[in-house]
């Protein structure tokens, strides 16, 4: 008898331990997020699109060295948005949250507008990896940005 008792308290203690995440529901909030932080770079906000990175991020960019840190960041950010005719929006497509739900990963589609030479829009498409780490609060940073061409999209 005791040691049925012991086993249901051992069960009910790990039971209560274990946390059943939802990942499709987090890779929805995780795309949701994605989506939110698009909006905030076409409209330009400097500040908004710099708080979806987390302090210590990194982003690597085609033919661009990679940048370490919100400081290496926020200097790419303004001086992009100086650029005549700078434009950009992504959307995702894939998300996948870890089964801890700490971490996840976004699919994405990026396209970005800048006039050339003699002043017209030119657009190139892009293919992203975005990696999140929530962070204490429950909101979604982003750590690692990878952009790479997408010349199948191009036209």
């Amino acid at each position: 008898m005791k040691k049925s008792v012991i086993i249901f308290m051992l069960t009910v203690l790990i039971s209560c331990n274990q946390s059943n995440i939802d990942t499709k529901a987090e890779g929805e909030k995780l795309m949701q997020v994605s989506k939110e932080w698009s909006q905030s770079a076409s409209h330009r906000d400097v500040e908004k699109t710099l708080g979806y990175w987390a302090d210590d991020a990194v982003v690597y960019s085609p033919d661009q060295p990679p940048l370490h840190g919100k400081e290496a960041i926020r200097k790419m950010v303004e001086g992009s948005f100086k650029v005549p005719g700078f434009q950009i929006s992504w959307e995702p497509e894939t998300a996948v949250v870890s089964e801890s739900g700490d971490l996840g990963y976004l699919l994405e589609r990026t396209k970005i507008t800048v006039n050339d030479s003699t002043g017209k829009p030119v657009t190139q498409y892009y293919k992203g990896v975005t990696i999140w780490k929530k962070q204490q609060g429950g909101s979604w940073k982003n750590v690692v940005d990878v952009l790479s061409a997408d010349s199948a999209q191009e036209k």
